[in-house]
C-alpha cells in the first residue's frame, strides 16, 4: 500500500512526518516522526513504523507489511530545509516568485495557493532536471 508521509515544520521549527490526513488508509492508528532535520524525522518516522508493529506483533493483531512511504514536503519545510543550499534570491530566480513572498511561506505568514504551490514544484523540477544533465571537463 502507497501511503503519502507530509513532511512539516512544526511550531518549534522542527521537522514532523505526519501521514497525509486528506488521504483514507483505514490505518487504526497514526505514525509520526520528529527531528532537528528531516533526515533525522524519516528517520523517527520509520523507527514509530516498526515500533507500531512490535506492538501489533506483540498483542498478536495483524500487521500491514506491504507499505511504500513516499515522503512529501509542505511548502514552508522545503524551504526551511533547503535555506542553507538554496537562497532566497536564487529560489526567485527558478521560480520567479519574489523574494518577499518567498519569505511569508518559509516563515508561515502566508501559505501559498495551489497554483502557486505548482509552480514552485514546477520549476524546483526543472532546475533539477538541468542540474541533473550538467556535465564537467
Amino acid at each position: 500500500m502507497k501511503i503519502d508521509v507530509i513532511i512539516e515544520t512544526g511550531p518549534d521549527k522542527r521537522f514532523e512526518a505526519v501521514i497525509d490526513s486528506e488521504k483514507e488508509y483505514g490505518l487504526p492508528f497514526g505514525l509520526l516522526g520528529e527531528g532537528n532535520s528531516v533526515q533525522e524525522c524519516i528517520e523517527d518516522f520509520y523507527e514509530s513504523a516498526a515500533e507500531m508493529k512490535a506492538l501489533y506483533t506483540a498483542e498478536g493483531k495483524e500487521f500491514p507489511d506491504d507499505w511504500e512511504f513516499t515522503f512529501k514536503y509542505d511548502t514552508s519545510s522545503f524551504l526551511a530545509h533547503y535555506s542553507d543550499m538554496l537562497s532566497l534570491s536564487g529560489l526567485e530566480k527558478i521560480t520567479g516568485i519574489n523574494q518577499r513572498q518567498l519569505s511569508h511561506y518559509l516563515n508561515g505568514v502566508k501559505k501559498p495557493r495551489p497554483e502557486t504551490i505548482k509552480k514552485i514544484e514546477t520549476a524546483i523540477h526543472r532546475f533539477a532536471n538541468e542540474l541533473s544533465q550538467v556535465n564537467f571537463v
